[in-house]
């Protein structure tokens, strides 16, 4: 029993190698009491328009004091859940592999949107769970109205991304294939050189002058050859 519990052991460190530090922004951005790890895009202290209450990311209403916040430090591959809802006909959206191209601060987003407010039917590139301007939800989707909470993860391991809303997965999507390349073509990145390239960049929430709300944020970062999760090493040395 010894030897299998070592060989497992064994197995689980060679893909992981710390757990992730709740109170280090430089690990977790989100540490359910204040913005501590996030910045204006000029790198300042994130406005007063943004705030954490009672543990619940509150972007209040009015495009007077926000503005989008990025983290202070960038990521690479990692899986974020959370719970989120929106005023109604609120937009809003979370970015991630942020960085700046010729002073355009771009990268890719998980649409937060009232559905109900645009006149275009069926799934769209702009809509709730979309890889904004890429990737609409596929029929999977099922989003509950502004007010009400939603629940969303991102997933991006290696050159795959993933988009779930309430326990769907809604877009599946690969950087770099033929199909996505035709996209970002088509996009309105499509002039932008690069685009979505890099493998690591900053997550950022957006502003776009609508109130929204995000809790039990869960962000999680992935290291090793087969993007293991950094929680493990914690439940290791539990186990031993």
């Amino acid at each position: 029993m010894l030897g299998f519990r070592f060989v497992a052991f064994s197995a689980l460190l060679c893909l992981t190698v710390t757990s992730l530090d709740a109170a280090d922004p430089s690990v977790n951005p989100f540490n359910n009491s204040n913005l501590a790890g996030w910045t204006t895009t000029a790198g300042k202290p994130a406005p007063a328009g943004w705030e954490v209450v009672d543990g619940v990311i509150h972007l209040k209403p009015g495009k007077s004091q926000g503005g989008n916040i990025v983290t202070a430090h960038d990521y690479g591959d990692f899986s974020l859940s959370f719970d989120w809802k929106i005023a109604p006909k609120g937009n809003s959206g979370i970015k991630y592999r942020v960085r700046d191209y010729n002073g355009k601060v771009l990268g890719l987003e998980y649409q937060m949107y009232d559905d109900n407010a645009t006149k275009k039917p069926g799934p769209a590139k702009g809509s709730t769970g979309s890889l904004y301007d890429l990737y609409e939800p596929n029929s999977a989707k099922q989003v509950n109205p502004p007010g009400e909470w939603n629940t969303g993860r991102i997933v991006v391991r290696n050159n795959r991304i993933e988009h779930w809303l309430n326990g769907k997965l809604v877009v599946t999507a690969y950087v770099g294939s033929s199909e996505w390349n035709k996209r970002v073509a088509e996009s309105k990145f499509g002039d932008v050189p690069n685009f979505a390239q890099n493998s690591v960049g900053k997550l950022m929430l957006t502003d776009h002058g609508s109130e929204v709300w995000i809790r039990n944020a869960r962000f999680e970062t992935f290291s090793g050859g087969k993007s293991a999760p950094r929680r493990f090493l914690s439940r290791l040395r539990a186990w031993n």
